[in-house]
This record gives structure tokens, sequence and C-alpha cells, in this order.
């Protein structure tokens, strides 16, 4: 019998659903208390643990519904996951160091926040490490090609697409413009009046 989903929340518990590897589309609901920790802990790129009436599965948090309002998690999935088959998640960046242009006006630009990245489950990082304080001016961007992955880990994006970048170096001084000599411009001005005269 199918379960009112606003029943379910009303018990503060979550609907989801799980599949995956040899696992067809089975709903579930779980502890929101627990779900939001367990959340904070793994992320959605770290494997774990998801005991179902099914059996314990290794899963990661595939998706997660939020509301538009509140914020709080209203439904998840979790993607069952084999230890032999490699699969891409989308590993989010941490950003660590301080742009040593920006101790002299310039700006570091984080361009992407997550990474799209293919693995064996057990390889996979909670996170990348991306390193600002190589952007002195000489070096301006950081490409996906400059990042450290982890042994066995892939990135599925073009190895030339830019992760961070500089902006709004400090300008550099303007120079005053030159004055004005408005008695030439009176001169040229008296001619010109006394040319159409003669024509006239």
């Amino acid at each position: 019998m199918k379960v009112n989903p606003k029943i379910i929340r009303r018990n503060g518990q979550i609907p989801a659903v799980f599949y995956g590897q040899g696992q067809v589309s089975t709903p579930i609901s779980v502890d929101k208390l627990t779900f939001v920790k367990l959340l904070e802990k793994v992320g959605e790129s770290t494997i774990f643990s998801l005991v179902t009436p099914k059996g314990t599965f290794d899963a990661l948090v595939h998706d997660v519904a939020l509301d538009p309002v509140l914020g709080d998690p209203v439904h998840v999935d979790f993607y069952i996951t084999a230890k032999d088959h490699k699969i891409q998640v989308d590993v989010p960046l941490e950003f660590v160091g301080v742009a040593p242009v920006e101790k002299v006006g310039g700006m570091a630009v984080r361009i992407m926040h997550e990474l799209r990245v293919e693995a064996l489950p057990a390889k996979l990082p909670q996170h990348i490490t991306v390193d600002l304080s190589v952007l002195d001016g000489v070096v301006n961007h950081i490409t996906v090609g400059d990042l450290k992955l982890p042994e066995g880990v892939v990135a599925h994006v073009a190895a030339t697409e830019i992760v961070a970048t500089i902006s709004g170096q400090h300008e550099e001084p303007t120079t005053p413009a030159a004055p004005v000599d408005l008695s030439s411009i009176e001169v040229q001005e008296k001619g010109k009046k006394e040319e159409e005269e003669s024509a006239a």
C-alpha cells in the first residue's frame, strides 16, 4: 500500500528511493535527523552502508530534493554501487590558500564548484583541493589539468576548462589630460567666419 509522503514527513521521516547495480527502484523512508547528519558528514560523493528491508548495500546520495521555502530535504535518491564498477559523480571543490594578487587589489574568482569524475567507489574522494596561492599574476588561472587528482580518479571535464581565475587587478594610474589652448580655437573660429563672409 502506497503511503502519502506528507504522512511520512509528519512522522519525522523522508520519502526516499534506492536503485542501481542490480536493484530495481524501491521506495523506502529514512529518519530525517539521521539523514541530515549523514549528508553533512559524507556529502554526495562518499560511499556509505544503506540498510534496507532487502539487505545492506554500498550506496551514494544521488539526489536530494529540498523544500523551496524551508530548504529541508523532502525526498532522497540513493544509488547502489558495486565495488568493481566505476561510477561518475560530481565531487565538490575545496578552495584553500590566498591568491597573492588579492593583496594588490585583485580577486580570485571561483569558476567551478564541483568536478565530474570517474572512479571505483572505494577511490572516490570526498572533495578535491584547489590551491589559490598559485594565482600570483604570472599564473592567471587554474585549469582542470592543473588539479592533483587522487590515484584512480579521472576527470570527465576537459583539461583546459578553467576552475579559478583572477580579476580586477589594481588599475594603472590615469594620465591627466593636457590643458586646452582656448586662444587657438578662437583664432580658428575667427578665420572660418572671415572666409564665410568673403564667400558671401
